[in-house]
């Protein structure tokens, strides 16, 4: 395919197992539906039982944490639940200010590798500090401590990723859009038609970024702008926070990078534009939330200067084109309407790409962009203090 021919006219070394993390998410996403259609009656008995009027966390570190962001917004919508994202690494520090003893709480924990220390010990600490706990843990590793000690349990359930999106490279990536897609599913079963529907359509999508529009985001990283802002409302607000971190990890550090809500951009964050920035706007498929989304975008090219503006948007719409600076158009599918929450996925793919030809340009290299061992794939260094 010219997205790997391309990376290897240029011999690039250090990135094998990036490149093919980000390349096989269109695969894996089809996989891990399927998956999640062959667990369907035991994952709809699990949740009938213990979901009834419970509070639902969804927990993990760093990436993981941001599945659950980027995840909790619609099912806010659709699910009478309290719904909460809570990161392990707040959990850990400070158990009582996030678990209530008497509240009957479903813990959805996601994890790539399933030994990072916070959240083995989320899950202990869950179990011993609220009376009527019961998990759900969706993993890439069937060999992890997770894993291993959730099989002992039979209050909680084990999701087991597609083997491949137990991601080899340091930066997650299709470790999280399948870890992601399977919660969507899993809360939502009674939509599971509509919804393989839908990612055959956002599969589509992400081989023709990968395979063709990827030359766009090849421009855009010739630029050589010094620091990059992501922005995005609500469900795309989560995936903004995600889009941040991949390129931070993947250029080391070397280029400043931020995220924003849409709205919260104003009232404060946008005083670190100059010339030398890329802005990132993920513009939703909501035709209300997009008006304020459109009104930002007026206003920044009303701004001057030689910033640059990137929309990424999934429909063919010229006033969007005309107020930025690039149009970055997921194609519309006819009677497909994709809600921000799937589109989020080939918006997640765009920022993995920046991400990947940025570390590539800085003479980074993709697979450990830390060689010093200053961070590593598996976080290092951390005790676990009885509680």
């Amino acid at each position: 395919m010219s997205f790997v021919k391309s990376l290897h006219d240029e011999e690039i070394k250090g990135a094998k197992h990036t490149v093919k993390e980000i390349y096989q998410q269109p695969d894996l996403w089809l996989q891990t539906v399927g998956i999640i259609e062959k667990q369907k009656v035991e994952i709809e008995d699990f949740i009938k039982i213990h979901s009834n009027k419970a509070r639902i966390i969804f927990t993990g570190a760093g990436t993981s944490a941001y599945v659950g962001d980027t995840l909790s917004p619609v099912l806010r919508k659709e699910l009478p639940n309290q719904i909460d994202s809570i990161s392990t690494t707040d959990i850990v520090t400070n158990p009582l200010n996030y678990f209530k003893n008497e509240v009957p709480t479903l813990l959805v924990s996601f994890a790539r590798s399933g030994n990072s220390p916070e959240s083995v010990a989320t899950y202990f600490l869950a179990k011993k500090l609220i009376n009527n706990i019961s998990q759900i843990i969706i993993t890439c590793n069937p060999e992890g401590q997770l894993a291993k000690e959730a099989g002992k349990d039979e209050n909680t359930l084990v999701i087991l990723m597609p083997e491949e999106s137990n991601d080899q490279g340091f930066a997650m990536t299709s470790s999280f859009s399948c870890m992601y897609i399977s919660a969507l599913l899993t809360f939502q079963l009674d939509r599971l038609e509509e919804f393989k529907r839908k990612i055959e359509v956002v599969s589509e999508n992400a081989n023709r970024i990968l395979t063709q529009q990827y030359k766009t985001v090849k421009n855009l990283v010739s630029l050589n702008k010094k620091r990059v802002v992501y922005l995005g409302s609500s469900t795309l607000k989560g995936l903004s926070q995600e889009a941040s971190l991949k390129h931070l990890e993947l250029t080391s550090g070397k280029i400043p990078t931020f995220h924003e809500s849409v709205l919260g951009f104003r009232h404060g964050p946008k005083s670190l534009v100059d010339d030398e920035t890329l802005i990132f706007v993920f513009l939703s498929n909501d035709p209300y939330t997009r008006k304020y989304e459109i009104d930002l975008l007026k206003e920044l090219k009303n701004d001057g200067g030689g910033k640059t503006v990137v929309a990424a948007v999934n429909t063919n719409n010229k006033e969007i084109e005309e107020i930025c600076d690039c149009a970055f158009i997921i194609p519309q599918q006819e009677n497909i309407h994709l809600d921000d929450h799937l589109v989020a996925l080939n918006y997640l793919v765009i920022g993995q790409l920046f991400a990947l030809f940025n570390s590539i340009q800085l003479g980074v290299t993709p697979d450990n962009p830390s060689p010093t061992g200053m961070v590593n794939r598996v976080v290092k260094g951390v005790n676990i203090y009885n509680f």
